[in-house]
């Protein structure tokens, strides 16, 4: 099954709350900015080119020539989705000479993709 292939969520018979269980997860709820930021965070993992080049950032650290090659598309718009990638903290870049190499910003940025690959190979 599709991921986008569902039912319409069951819901609950008696429209009763539950103050207690509420309360305890409001707690702990972030903050609105906290939740937004989260929200454009994984919008960020909503297209295939940044996630394709985000996996072989996974794999090792790369040139921006080598991820033009390996993903099929230009220089220049993988130039683009690294400067998107950049400025949401998910990718660094050091100079070599004339070269550019880009890898994970941090550990972090692994464990989202190594995760969301275990959830959707489940």
């Amino acid at each position: 099954m599709s991921l986008f292939e569902y039912n319409a969520a069951p819901t609950c018979e008696d429209h009763v709350t539950h103050p207690d269980i509420a309360e305890a997860v409001k707690k702990d709820l972030p903050d609105e900015d906290e939740l937004f930021d989260l929200a454009e965070l994984f919008k960020i993992f909503g297209d295939s080119t940044r996630v394709k080049i985000l996996y072989l950032l996974f794999e090792s650290e790369m040139c921006v020539c080598d991820i033009a090659e390996l993903t099929g598309v230009t220089v220049s718009a993988v130039s683009h989705q690294l400067r998107v990638l950049k400025s949401a903290k998910l990718v660094k870049f050091r100079k070599e000479g004339k070269s550019v190499f880009y890898s994970l910003a941090d550990e972090h940025v692994g464990s989202i993709l190594a995760q969301g690959l275990e959830h959707i190979r489940e």
